[in-house]
């Protein structure tokens, strides 16, 4: 029986990766450091107590864990950071140390345990703006121009100043990082390729896509978009859309995404000492923020999304990635239906209000 190990596994995505892995019968171990800026209380969740299946918790920070635990585990799914755009530069300690430097000592524990299989939660933000079509050439554009911005002229442009068009990106393309939590993501990745060439480890980042589903965090400004606009619609409220709404995104259900990161682990298995597999998981159908909102409005018979224009200067315009490689090589595919997914986002159970942040 597989022991899995998972860090963050009290949170959003990790508790779904919890579910997943006793469904398959494995044994589970969470950790989780119950900060409370994430976690509205110290106690152990109700849906945790409800579980059924070989699992146990320790409370504490993943970068704190026991090489003795580590010894007893198959592999490690590494879930716990710090998300979102954040606040202001003043976040910037805060991302590093908890997204760079618990990563790096856990990777130091896992080394000293002979721990070999790790998989990353990692993000789609490494990429930055994404990749566009400018004449017979595919660029990367530098960051929009704030005049730009300013002036309504959301999209990346041309030499000529028309609208570059957004097309797929894969995993082999450069990453560009464009604000302190993508660059906390990429120093993560490349941690985990140092440790894997040092130790012989195998490892697996998931490059997740926008996120939502069930327990997410609420009323906080450093959730993502699906989470603030469930916040203001279940306050009456319309949700707000920065941009002209026609940011392109790919939305995907946190279902899959615990999904992708069971057959991650599974594949680990029978990868070569030192390989480091990176694999980009999105729904494989692209979507704008603003149609998000319009549906999350509609299942929740809540007030018409408004679109602003407002603008994040950090913010990238439109990042969407090709999920072929994950589906050819681990057979993943996202499953659950999109108006089904939105429709079981807009009731279900969100993680308690805590701190700001997250």
């Amino acid at each position: 029986m597989t022991h899995l190990l998972v860090t963050g596994g009290l949170g959003f995505i990790g508790s779904h990766v919890v579910e997943s892995a006793l469904a398959r019968g494995w044994r589970v171990t969470v950790v989780d450091s119950l900060r409370p800026d994430v976690h509205a209380s110290a106690d152990i969740p109700d849906w945790f107590l409800a579980l059924r299946g070989d699992t146990d918790l320790l409370v504490c920070d993943a970068g704190a864990i026991p090489p003795t635990l580590l010894r007893s585990v198959d592999a490690v799914c590494h879930q716990a950071a710090k998300v979102g755009l954040g606040v202001d530069f003043a976040d910037a300690p805060d991302y590093v140390d908890s997204n760079v430097g618990v990563t790096a000592r856990l990777l130091a524990s896992t080394a000293e345990a002979g721990t070999t299989r790790l998989v990353l939660a990692s993000s789609m933000v490494v990429y930055g703006e994404g990749l566009y079509q400018d004449g017979d050439r595919v660029v990367q554009p530098p960051a929009r121009a704030v005049d730009d911005l300013r002036a309504g002229r959301f999209d990346p442009l041309d030499r000529a100043g028309r609208a570059l068009r957004p097309v797929l990106i894969g995993e082999d393309h450069p990453t560009e990082p464009r604000n302190v939590y993508a660059l906390s993501k990429l120093a993560q990745e490349h941690l985990v390729r140092s440790w894997a060439r040092s130790t012989g480890g195998r490892a697996v980042a998931l490059r997740y896509h926008n996120v939502f589903g069930a327990r997410m965090p609420i009323g906080t400004p450093y959730a993502g978009v699906a989470s603030l606009f469930r916040s203001r619609l279940e306050e009456g409220r319309a949700p707000v859309v920065f941009e002209d709404g026609r940011q392109r995104r790919d939305f995907v259900d946190a279902r899959d995404v615990a999904e992708a990161n069971i057959r991650a682990v599974e594949a680990l298995a029978g990868r070569p000492d030192g390989d480091v597999r990176a694999y980009n998981v999105g729904s494989g159908v692209v979507r704008t923020i603003g149609e998000f909102a319009r549906a999350l409005a509609e299942a929740m018979a809540g007030p018409a999304p408004v679109v602003t224009g407002e603008f994040r200067l950090e913010d990238v315009r439109h990042i969407t990635a090709s999920s072929d490689r994950i589906a050819a090589e681990l057979g993943w595919r996202a499953r659950q239906p999109w108006r089904d997914a939105v429709r079981a986002f807009a009731s279900a159970s969100m993680r308690p209000r805590a701190g700001a942040s997250v």
